[in-house]
């Protein structure tokens, strides 16, 4: 039994030098997407304002004014949908295809938030109990700067997961509302192209 306890603790103490550099890895990463966060934050807003006004009155039959409203150069994902959309607006199937390909690449651009959200609190927590059980030996043998110094790791690591994980939990949020408003916008379009049978079957008959 003592030698599978030797076995466990090996392990846990050798868990905290990767588990200190995955946490410093998601520390610069939710840095890095705070900064771009922003920078998508103001393109976004503009860019909904644009696909709001487009799609203002739009009818099945007044679909290419829908284009003369978005700006032609626009490189935003829902723009570029939209355009997709009205170019199949006769093939049923492929606007359902769009569709489901613009879900896609939302649930892609949240990987990085939600692995924040959820791999933070991990890698925290465990970056907190892996020092414990030399703390705990420290304070046994009487030695307290060996105590202290793995409580301070401990607390590191339980603050900076949960910084990381509040940055990609905070961005998640904002980020699922923009891609609901695009899908609703992209979805009511649909509805439009296809209301009172203005678009073809699957095979185009």
């Amino acid at each position: 039994m003592s030698l599978l306890s030797d076995i466990l603790y090996w392990i846990s103490t050798g868990l905290l030098v990767p588990v200190i550099l995955a946490l410093i890895f998601l520390f610069i990463r939710s840095l890095l997407l705070v900064g771009s966060f922003f920078g998508q934050y103001l393109k976004l807003n503009k860019v909904a304002a644009q696909v709001r006004r487009a799609l203002t009155d739009v009818q099945p039959d007044n679909l290419n004014d829908v284009l003369t409203r978005l700006p032609e150069r626009s490189s935003a994902p829902v723009i570029v949908c939209i355009r997709q959309m009205i170019a199949a607006r006769n093939n049923r199937a492929e606007l359902q295809r769009l569709l489901s390909e613009y879900e896609i690449q939302a649930d892609r651009e949240l990987s990085t938030s939600r692995m924040l959200t959820k791999l933070g609190p991990m890698l925290g927590l465990m970056g907190t109990l892996i020092p414990m059980g030399p703390a705990l030996a420290g304070l046994a043998s009487g030695d307290i700067e060996s105590m202290a110094r793995n409580m301070q790791v401990a607390f590191a690591t339980t603050v900076t997961g949960l910084v990381a994980a509040a940055i990609g939990f905070i961005t998640q949020q904002v980020k699922q509302r923009w891609f609901r408003q695009d899908l609703t916008n992209l979805e009511y379009l649909a509805d439009v192209i296809c209301g009172n049978d203005a678009c073809g079957t699957n095979d185009n008959k």
